[in-house]
């Protein structure tokens, strides 16, 4: 499949039906007796083949029957229903909005339909921003001049030039086909004059004279995105507070975080009226995620303020294992807490690798073992980076799931876009997780219902060679197979 994006092409590959609107976490139809036949559609994405997200076939159901051992086979009972899904998505960065703003109109207008079309593109409702600049801008900024504790100066200025036209045109887009958009947005850190090592990288604490004013600069940066008419559904604390970076970045022990959150941006974001807008701490990664989580969701006074708990997938950066059974051990220790992975990127950006499937199966492996684990969402990261993976001020040049070569203006889709598609345009917010195993680990799956009865299910295999399974949803099963290297997704309406 040529890599570059032209319109038709994304139509033809991307068609298929809509799923239902979101709804509520109504209680699921039960399958209790056997059901007559019927089509399960299947959407497959695979290498070495021209399928990208497209509809490869439907097959017909029959009474589901005991399998005999050696049979593959996916089980997926509707009838148990876990997490509400809360959306899938990714981040307009500074980087993101100046490559999208240097596009074409018609290659603006095909970005935008690939991200936010739920019908011929990847449904995206989720998305986050940063509050000033992180490492994906072109520069260092802030809002307020030096020393301005007031925040007299504040203005945001910088991001009308190329970050809130993109937002805002995204949302129109999701508006456009009935949806609805959930924005947040992240700090990387504050400006250099409140830390301690007087700088926007490299780290640093917020000195304890201006945690109140680092506290009223969120509620002057929501209420500012707001009468730009870009509402901010919520904020987190910090991105990566754990992390000493060459960009921005600044650190919050746990117990630093928990009474920045109970004393400071709390009461500061109730006391303006903001009280409704929604708080994530932690913001980092699996490892130390369920040590934040007891400091903080252990005192009442600072847990009352936690919407939830994100997270981010770079404890593998170094070689280790992904943690997923952390995020479960959150989910199972504090149920009442969101779980939502809120950045992921393939780091170490090669150009000779933009088509590198691997970076694909990263995502899907990884995706299926959060929802698994309990998350409520998955934000990816850059939307959209240049031939270069950037701009990015200090060199940290990253993999997105769609790049523009800047010099022939032209849009590259990677495998890792149409594997994110493949949840993003099915699962949709409001569907609940629901339960489902594969009888052998050579197959990922995990599965998720509506109220209306639709359900979706979505299967890996990593394997060079293809596999044949046996797909049962509660007292019906069909046979199936799944190209080596593919992703699939398979839909039906329980009777």
């Amino acid at each position: 499949m040529n890599p570059a994006l032209s319109l038709p092409a994304l139509v033809l590959a991307l068609s298929g039906a809509v799923l239902v609107a979101p709804v509520d976490a109504a209680p699921l139809p039960e399958a209790t007796m056997p059901n007559p036949p019927a089509v399960m559609q299947v959407y497959t994405t695979a290498r070495d083949t021209d399928l990208r997200l497209a509809q490869s076939g439907t097959v017909t159901t029959q009474a589901s029957v005991q399998p005999p051992e050696n049979q593959l086979s996916i089980f997926v009972n509707p009838a148990h229903a876990f997490q509400t899904v809360f959306g899938i998505g990714g981040a307009i960065t500074d980087a993101t909005a100046e490559v999208f703003a240097g596009l074409s109109a018609d290659k603006q207008q095909a970005l935008l339909q690939a991200y936010f079309d739920p019908v011929r593109g990847a449904g995206y409702t989720l998305l986050r921003t940063t509050i000033h600049s992180a490492d994906f801008s072109s520069a260092s900024y802030t809002y307020v001049a030096p020393g301005d504790t007031r925040l007299d100066s504040f203005d945001i200025e910088p991001d009308r030039r190329h970050r809130l036209p993109m937002i805002k045109r995204a949302l129109a887009t999701i508006a456009s086909h009935g949806e609805k958009a959930t924005v947040y947005a992240s700090p990387w850190s504050a400006p250099a004059w409140m830390k301690d090592n007087n700088s926007m990288l490299k780290g640093g604490r917020l000195l304890p004279a201006y945690r109140d004013a680092w506290a009223r600069y969120y509620a002057r940066f929501i209420r500012a995105y707001e009468a730009e008419g870009v509402p901010i559904w919520g904020i987190t604390v910090q991105n990566e507070p754990m992390a000493k970076q060459t960009w921005e970045s600044m650190i919050y022990s746990a117990e630093e975080e928990r009474d920045f959150l109970r004393d400071h941006l709390g009461p500061t974001l109730k006391r303006e009226g903001l009280g409704d807008r929604k708080i994530i701490v932690w913001d980092h990664n699996r490892d130390l995620i369920l040590h934040r989580a007891d400091t903080i969701l252990s005192d009442p006074e600072a847990a009352q303020y936690v919407w939830g708990v994100g997270f981010h997938w770079y404890e593998t950066w170094a070689g280790g294992a992904p943690m997923h059974g952390n995020v479960a051990a959150v989910r199972e220790a504090y149920p009442q807490v969101n779980l939502l992975l809120t950045e992921a990127t393939v780091e170490g950006y090669d150009p000779a690798r933009l088509q590198w499937w691997p970076n694909a199966e990263r995502y899907g492996r990884q995706i299926i073992a959060d929802f698994n684990a309990g998350a409520v969402g998955w934000t990816d990261w850059n939307l959209l980076l240049d031939e270069r993976g950037g701009p990015n001020h200090v060199g940290n040049y990253c993999f997105a799931p769609i790049h523009a070569d800047t010099r022939t203006g032209e849009l590259i889709l990677t495998p890792s876009y149409y594997y994110l598609a493949h949840f993003s345009r099915f699962v949709r917010p409001g569907m609940r997780r629901v339960s489902t195993v594969s009888s052998r680990s050579t197959l990922l799956t995990t599965a998720f219902a509506d109220a209306q009865g639709q359900v979706v299910v979505l299967v890996m295999n990593e394997q060079d060679v293809a596999a044949e399974y046996r797909l049962h949803i509660g007292q019906v099963e069909a046979s199936l197979q799944i190209p080596p290297r593919a992703i699939q997704t398979i839909r039906y309406a329980l009777p």
